[in-house]
């Protein structure tokens, strides 16, 4: 069966990938999603057993599938591992008759959520490389992150530390990396009306985190 050739090849990750020199010393990677304007034909020949369909996806998808796991996952190799298994069950699903029919990208990181969790036993936070590295920048226009920036680095880690991880998840897509709205929710298997809401209670809780930051210690 074509699909038996597909397994073997989207167990392999992309060459140059693992090890790479520019990604091995980066303490977050970006996730860079694929334009969205070819997933459903790419879906459909791939439903129909198409190898070269197959391939396409998994060249298009597993780094950043890969970079979504590495948020939680410390082990390079074990990230690489688990983005691996995504592919290999898209094959099995689809070999099957079953899998998705319409949004690939969000099967394929819902996959992705599931395996790490499973993986830890539980959900799985971020790692603190991905903590450490986000802070809102200058290109972020939100109004409710003002006051954040006026706090210094180190309070804003502190902060986001005592998040629940799905506040954590979603400032850090939208933020750290600059996904939209529609995107997030895609990744995180939400409406783009509840990634707003989300993103609204994260920023609060993380102003309130960091309140005391900003009152000035009385000295008697």
């Amino acid at each position: 069966m074509q699909q038996d050739h597909a397994v073997a090849a989207l167990s392999r990750p992309l060459p140059g990938l693992a090890g790479h020199p520019a990604k091995a010393h980066h303490p977050m990677l970006l996730i860079t999603l694929p334009d969205l304007n070819e997933d459903d034909q790419l879906l459909a020949a791939a439903r129909r057993g198409s190898p070269a369909a197959l391939s396409a996806i998994f060249e298009s998808y597993f780094e950043p599938v890969f970079s979504f796991i590495r948020l939680r996952v410390d082990d390079a190799a074990l990230a690489e591992d688990l983005a691996s298994e995504v592919f290999v069950r898209l094959v099995t699903v689809l070999r099957q008759r079953r899998g998705p029919r319409s949004s690939l990208r969000g099967w394929l990181f819902q996959v992705a959520r599931n395996l790490v969790n499973d993986h830890y036993r539980a959900r799985k936070g971020f790692t603190e490389s991905a903590l450490d590295e986000w802070l809102p920048g200058p290109q972020d226009d939100d109004p409710e992150l003002h006051a954040i920036r006026a706090a210094t680095a180190e309070q804003t880690r502190r902060a986001l530390r005592t998040l629940p991880p799905e506040q954590q998840e979603v400032l850090i897509l939208r933020f750290a990396q600059s996904l939209s709205l529609q995107e997030t929710a895609e990744l995180m298997g939400k409406q783009a009306n509840a990634i707003k809401q989300l993103q609204f209670r994260a920023i609060q809780a993380l102003r309130r985190a960091l309140a005391p930051s900003f009152t000035e210690p009385e000295h008697g």
